[in-house]
């Protein structure tokens, strides 16, 4: 689990004084964070997000979350960019834990998105993968098939088994089918992989902020609209919502067109996509000590969407739009 970092304001101080944002004005702690520790910052010029990355975070992989995140803004996506520091450096080691100062954009997340947010939502995710085309970092998909079966393995059937007892089971056939018949000819680019509502920022039906790139990486394509498809298209009760899929998928058709081929792979993607949830969820619900501050999330919600898309894909993904 994280160990989150409490930083004094003369630490807050000399840092910001090491950009060029003027002076320091006031930092609060934001208490949603769950992988780093994060505050917002406020200067004589501004409004930031401070982020120090915690154990999950790798500083290897940095140049590559940061420098996406300038890459996209620079072509005008809504993805806050990276304020470098004045020797031009895009992030600093401090309590040797790296931290970054990222643009601050307006907006608030929803819980229940509406079809014309979901369209919005679509229609910025195939515009970061268009303007991702000519970005020259590649990280591989640290969570991929090969990381779900090491965390169901890490898991064990009789953890399983004490989150649900038909667990083990649908995991098991899931993993059979999604190891024999997953697509390797598919088109890949740069994917975000964790768009969930609480990385898009709204304001209204616009969308103001993508943001959270930490599990950014090069992957199939398709597989990040059927992640978000996943994150986005089911009601709090669990019900599947049809007309935010149909709005999530046509505002991302109406900006990156899928082939039949990617659209033919969507319903196995989409399993794929929420058994990658179920993986993680269940690790943390089993891992997760009980004086935690973090709140565990059930795997089973994600397990019954898993079932929806394994048994009902055809209503998720009906036909190809034209």
């Amino acid at each position: 689990m994280a160990v989150y970092t409490t930083l004094s304001a003369a630490d807050l101080t000399a840092l910001i004084a090491e950009y060029d944002v003027g002076e320091l004005v006031s930092a609060k702690g934001i208490a949603e964070g769950v992988s780093n520790s994060n505050w917002i910052v406020e200067t004589t010029t501004g409004r930031f997000i401070l982020t120090m990355y915690e154990a999950r975070v790798a500083v290897e992989d940095l140049p590559f979350f940061l420098g996406l995140l300038d890459h996209l803004s620079a072509k005008g996506s809504p993805v806050p960019r990276t304020i470098h520091d004045r020797d031009g450096a895009a992030f600093r080691l401090v309590r040797d834990k790296a931290v970054a100062l990222i643009e601050f954009l307006p907006g608030v997340s929803v819980d229940i998105p509406n079809a014309a947010q979901a369209r919005a939502v679509g229609a910025a995710l195939g515009g970061i993968h268009l303007d991702a085309a000519d970005f020259p970092g590649e990280r591989a998909n640290t969570m991929a098939l090969p990381q779900w079966h090491k965390l169901f393995a890490d898991c064990g059937e009789d953890g399983l088994r004490k989150i649900d007892p038909a667990l083990p089971d649908l995991v098991g056939s899931e993993l059979a089918h999604l190891s024999a018949k997953w697509p390797q000819d598919l088109p890949r680019s740069v994917i975000h992989a964790d768009l969930f509502p609480d990385n898009v920022l709204l304001l209204g039906n616009l969308v103001c902020g993508l943001i959270d790139f930490y599990f950014a990486c090069t992957d199939i394509t398709a597989y990040d609209l059927a992640v978000t498809h996943s994150a986005w298209c089911f009601a709090k009760d669990g019900s599947f919502r049809p007309d935010i899929s149909e709005a999530l998928v046509a505002g991302y058709m109406a900006r990156r067109p899928l082939s039949p081929e990617e659209w033919h792979a969507l319903p196995l993607l989409a399993r794929g996509a929420a058994l990658r949830f179920v993986a993680t969820r269940a690790y943390d619900w089993l891992h997760t000590p009980a004086d935690a501050l973090v709140t565990r999330k059930d795997p089973m919600d994600f397990a019954r969407r898993l079932s929806f898309y394994a048994t009902e894909g055809d209503k998720a993904f009906p036909a190809r739009p034209t």
